[in-house]
């Protein structure tokens, strides 16, 4: 028999963890690319179901085209899930963001609205996308359950919920609130590099001391090692060396990464 870990004991090691993810992750920030709280909606909106990288390689086009909700209102349905295609569900997405505009535009002068309350209400908008948007456009704290988020904080053992709101709720009674955004970006971060859905690197995972999940992904280093993938796998050392070296360019350091690998793959 296990001893259950004691409310102390949880926040504790919950807090350790996000202190020593902030050391892996110093870089750590929103993989989706934005210049103002309307692109990050959008952005975020598209992200459901796709990967932030996907929405990446369409987002410069929609937004030269769409600058800005007024644009996007106006735009052509069959012009914008053309657009969008390549994220996935893009008639459903196409609808959202085509009535997220118009409210946008008739209810608030077109911009984009900084309280929880009001952006849950706006067309394909839930807490996950408006907590993203109040955290990085408006700094307001929020805690980002998206996929990631939720696997890692049940094996973290932090929640043994599967709930989104109860999750939300769980890890934030363990965490200040100042640290709620940046906590969000590092355990998401972890769970792409490392700690995968179907196979974590356990073996190769930094925290993996503080896991009670420790075992349940490759535990041998060298097999581990292999499972790293963007800035930690092998073959991208000199992009994890400028996003160390400077932290406040590490955003566009994987930009340029990222654009020099669809350029890569466009030629084959």
């Amino acid at each position: 028999m296990v001893a259950k870990e004691s409310t102390l004991a949880l926040k504790r090691r919950a807090r350790k963890i996000n202190r020593e993810l902030a050391q892996l992750y110093p870089y750590a920030h929103a993989e989706l690319d934005f210049r103002n709280p309307f692109e990050l909606l959008v952005a975020t909106v598209l992200s459901a179901q796709t990967t932030d990288v996907r929405v990446n390689a369409v987002t410069p086009a929609l937004f030269a085209r769409y600058p800005d909700p007024l644009a996007l209102a106006q735009a052509h349905s069959v012009d914008l899930e053309e657009l969008i295609r390549p994220t996935g569900f893009f008639r459903a997405k196409a609808a959202n963001l085509l009535a997220l505009a118009t409210r946008l535009v008739d209810e608030y002068d077109g911009v984009v609205p900084g309280s929880l309350e009001a952006l849950v209400t706006l067309p394909g908008v839930g807490r996950k996308t408006a907590n993203v948007v109040l955290g990085n456009a408006f700094g307001v704290p929020g805690i980002t359950v998206d996929t990631h988020f939720m696997r890692l904080a049940r094996r973290f053992g932090w929640t043994e919920s599967s709930d989104p709101v109860r999750i939300e709720a769980d890890v934030a009674a363990l965490f200040e609130p100042k640290d709620w955004t940046m906590l969000s970006h590092r355990v998401v971060f972890h769970g792409r590099r490392i700690c995968h859905a179907r196979k974590p690197a356990c073996g190769a995972c930094p925290i993996a001391h503080l896991c009670p999940a420790y075992g349940d992904g490759e535990v041998d280093p060298v097999k581990a090692a292999k499972l790293l993938k963007y800035e930690l796998a092998a073959g991208a050392e000199d992009l994890l060396a400028r996003m160390l070296a400077d932290v406040d360019m590490a955003a566009q350091y994987r930009q340029e990464f990222q654009r020099a690998a669809r350029d890569s793959e466009s030629k084959l």
